[in-house]
């Protein structure tokens, strides 16, 4: 069957579609892709894993035209951000 792998940083995106075997995991769907070769910053203790934006565990199979999806760490809690932006505003507005 055919999956992608997909990884993304703000100069470089990459999707990679290939042919597995059934059954496959997660897992084993992003070490047949190589896309660590790739990325070597890719680890998968760290990073969280989604499959079309909705996150999974390594151990998820995957199905026919899944795209396994790799997500960076993020760099700022979304919520503090939206509260400093906020309180950034109501600064200005005095």
């Amino acid at each position: 069957m055919i999956v992608e792998v997909a990884y993304a940083k703000p100069e470089k995106q990459v999707i990679i579609p290939f042919e597995v075997e059934e059954p496959c995991t997660v897992e084993q769907a992003i070490t047949l892709s190589n896309i660590k070769e790739q990325f070597p910053e890719i680890d998968l203790k760290k990073n969280k894993v989604g499959i079309f934006g909705k996150v999974v565990k390594l151990t998820d199979t995957v199905r026919e035209k899944d795209r396994v999806e790799i997500y960076r760490p993020l760099i700022a809690d979304p919520k503090e951000s939206r509260r400093a932006r906020a309180a950034k505003k109501e600064r200005l507005n005095k």
